[in-house]
């Protein structure tokens, strides 16, 4: 059964031979295996590119910035479920990162979408600051929270995101994108009355938006990042067990009220 357009079934990425593994055109244990870091063959992968030096640099610091941050609901899922049965590390690792969305791992994909619109904009001859304060308003309006701001736990300022600012700063890093979510943030604080913590969903987007990282791939960036803290987790759960720990407290945590 044939379902959409006929297309012809190919792919760029990978082929492998009885004593041969071709990637992107090289040979990976001739051409890649030794020479390439995975932060770059990683980049690699994803856009047929190696990378340049200061790419490699920054895919490194926001992998790094997003990789953990404590016992989250996903660390939650994750270790409880390895707990349930400790030969899963998959199906483990796979509980944590199915919990990975806008509310516990951040908006990176939906800041990139709102920076590449509100460049659309800007490219096509509107102010910058009033391109900002408009996409604001619009999200206010529609009852929306504005992706890349707020954060439960780091006020006044995000420390990751005032990290990655400064080095995209150091670096020449910082083009229109950084440029934007800066404009942004005034907006939002504007449009909301009050200013808001930009962070570090924000500043990922714009930084791999100024190193053309392609913007339907932003997300990947948290989710590589996340399932290496997942798995430092579940190595920690096969040492130190708190998994039904954690399950306990939540069951303790909840009350029964019997519908009457």
């Amino acid at each position: 059964m044939q379902i959409g357009k006929a297309l012809t079934a190919t792919t760029e990425i990978c082929t492998a031979s009885a004593d041969a593994v071709e990637v992107r055109g090289k040979d990976l244990c001739r051409d890649l295996m030794g020479r390439l870091s995975f932060t770059e063959y990683f980049y690699l992968l994803l856009t047929g590119r190696e990378p340049t030096e200061k790419q490699r640099y920054f895919l490194d610091l926001l992998l790094i910035a997003i990789a953990e941050h404590g016992i989250m609901p996903t660390v939650q899922a994750a270790r409880m479920t390895l707990a349930a049965d400790p030969q899963a590390l998959q199906g483990a690792l796979a509980a944590g990162i199915l919990g990975c969305g806008p509310v516990l791992l951040g908006t990176s994909d939906l800041c990139g979408a709102l920076l590449v619109e509100a460049r659309k904009r800007v490219d096509a001859g509107e102010d910058a600051d009033e391109v900002a304060r408009q996409l604001a308003r619009e999200i206010r309006e529609s009852g929306g929270k504005a992706p890349g701001f707020g954060h439960p736990v780091h006020r006044p300022v995000d420390p990751r995101a005032e990290r990655i600012l400064e080095l995209a700063d150091q670096h020449g890093v910082s083009g229109v994108h950084v440029d934007l979510a800066r404009r942004m943030r005034d907006a939002v604080a504007a449009v909301w009355g009050k200013p808001l913590v930009m962070n570090v969903s924000m500043t990922i987007a714009a930084v791999l938006l100024d190193l053309d990282f392609p913007p339907a791939m932003i997300k990947a960036i948290p989710l590589l990042a996340r399932t290496g803290g997942l798995l430092a987790h579940l190595a920690e759960e096969q040492q130190n067990p708190i998994g039904f720990v954690l399950a306990g407290h939540a069951e303790a945590a909840v009350s029964y009220v019997p519908k009457t």
